[in-house]
């Protein structure tokens, strides 16, 4: 009995042990795998961070061959928009600008008028009217430069598209410059040298339309009246009582006006370019039209103020001459405008130019390749796009197609033509005075070495019947 009850005491003692054994080893086995789970959240979260310290640094873990590839790439990258942003590899050859002498456009042309009329006389292929209208050349540039920014050049792009397509709709020239033909007027004044050299390579031209990269063509069916102007050399967008009675800096807008080839103009930019040199002559006159013109910033002189200044003071001299013109958007202030389009697009039609459906919308204040100062990127950008894609519907009407919405790059088809696609005129929104038949093309190849005059002008044309003028520009004739 002793015995056995020993062997029964004996016998729960191990089972005792045993649950104690189990009980300590619980603890330990959820802490080996807390453990291993933490070392597999510790290496991915290393692995994930390596990741974004190659994306934000450029820590880099590929091979030595790709790597230094990649390296090559972008070094020949950076070299490249370098070689671009630099001024150029030739030496500046011009003299010193010398601030002490008055600045003039050279060479000096006078008797322009009798002298460009007896060269069109001479050159019959080159009338300064077509189908009963003034030849027009429209004209408009850019930094030479790059934009600090892709999304600049992006909207550059789209600025030059607009124009293209209003020139083509209407018949008119266009000539866009991304040169600055003289070092001394840059910026503002830049368009000053390029009107006056194109006025003079191209006599056959009647008037000259200067309009500025950041303004938009929203009305691609309104016309200029030029017959409104006859009698007149300078056409500009403006207010005559904010001109003579407050006289507004703001008076007037430069980036949208037209200029008459003639000898009026001629005088004009050389008694308006000398407030442009760029150094202390800026500097001065700026100060000068600061003093002057109410509500103007202090700043350096610009082509706008300057302009303003001399109607002002030299209103008898030249005021007989220049129409300011507020019956249409020949210049519409963008911040009043882009927000209306939908309902524009509800009430009215193309064609009007005005507040209904502005002419033009110029987004002063917001330049796509330089800064955004004065209003916010996401805001001027956003505005763009609306007032590209309101004139972009207009022109894609014509095909059958039309933005998704104002702010979308994305079309949709709205008429099917394809089974009778001559019921359909390209030009319904047209008026049927703008629409020109081309029985010939002609292509014409115009060389000009101009010093004095128009004498010195050699030219050749060669006239080419429809289908030999597809075969010289490469294309077919069908």
């Amino acid at each position: 009995m002793t015995q056995k009850r020993s062997a029964t005491a004996n016998s729960t003692l191990p089972a005792a042990a045993v649950a104690a054994a189990r009980s300590r080893a619980a603890p330990r086995g959820r802490q080996l795998v807390k453990t291993l789970n933490n070392i597999k959240i510790t290496i991915i979260c290393g692995f994930v961070t390596i990741l974004v310290l190659r994306g934000t640094i450029g820590l880099n873990l590929g091979t030595p061959a790709a790597d230094s590839e990649k390296q090559n790439h972008e070094e020949e990258a950076k070299r490249i928009i370098a070689e671009i942003r630099s001024d150029g590899a030739e030496p500046d050859d011009e003299p010193p600008w010398n601030e002490n002498v008055t600045y003039v456009f050279e060479p000096r042309v006078r008797d322009w008028n009798s002298r460009r009329a007896d060269w069109l006389r001479r050159n019959q292929g080159f009338p300064n009217v077509v189908n009963g209208k003034p030849r027009m050349l429209m004209v408009s540039g850019s930094p030479p430069k790059p934009c600090d920014n892709p999304i600049g050049d992006h909207y550059l792009l789209k600025s030059v598209k607009n124009k293209i397509d209003y020139c083509r709709i209407h018949g008119i020239e266009i000539v866009y410059n991304v040169a600055h033909l003289d070092r001394d007027l840059s910026g503002y004044w830049a368009k000053l040298p390029l009107i006056r050299r194109l006025m003079l390579s191209h006599p056959e031209i009647e008037w000259i339309w200067w309009i500025d990269s950041d303004a938009l063509f929203t009305d691609m069916v309104f016309e200029i009246p030029v017959k409104k102007y006859e009698g007149f050399n300078l056409v500009i967008h403006g207010y005559p009582d904010l001109l003579f009675e407050k006289h507004s800096w703001i008076a007037l807008n430069t980036g949208s006006m037209l200029f008459r080839n003639c000898q009026w103009t001629l005088d004009f930019f050389d008694v308006w370019a000398p407030m442009g040199p760029k150094g202390p002559t800026r500097d001065e006159a700026g100060r000068v039209l600061t003093t002057f013109l109410s509500g103007r910033p202090a700043f350096e002189a610009d082509d706008q103020s300057a302009l303003i200044y001399l109607l002002i003071t030299q209103k008898d001299k030249w005021m007989d001459k220049v129409f300011v013109e507020n019956s249409y958007y020949l210049h519409g202030f963008w911040t009043g405008l882009v927000d209306k389009y939908e309902q524009m697009v509800e009430r009215y039609h193309p064609g009007l130019g005005d507040e209904r459906w502005p002419f033009v919308t110029h987004f002063v204040g917001c330049k796509p390749c330089g800064s955004y100062g004065d209003y916010s990127v996401e805001k001027c950008l956003k505005s763009m796009e609306r007032a590209f894609n309101f004139a972009d519907n207009q022109v894609l009407k014509l095909y059958g197609f039309r933005h998704r919405g104002l702010v979308s790059p994305n079309i949709k088809r709205t008429r099917n033509e394809t089974t009778t696609p001559l019921e359909f005129s390209p030009y319904q929104d047209v008026p049927a005075e703008t629409i020109e038949p081309v029985e010939k093309k002609t292509i014409r190849i115009l060389s000009s070495e101009f010093d004095e005059g128009p004498e010195k002008i050699s030219t050749r044309q060669q006239q080419l019947s429809h289908s030999e003028a597809g075969n010289f520009l490469g294309g077919s004739n069908h």
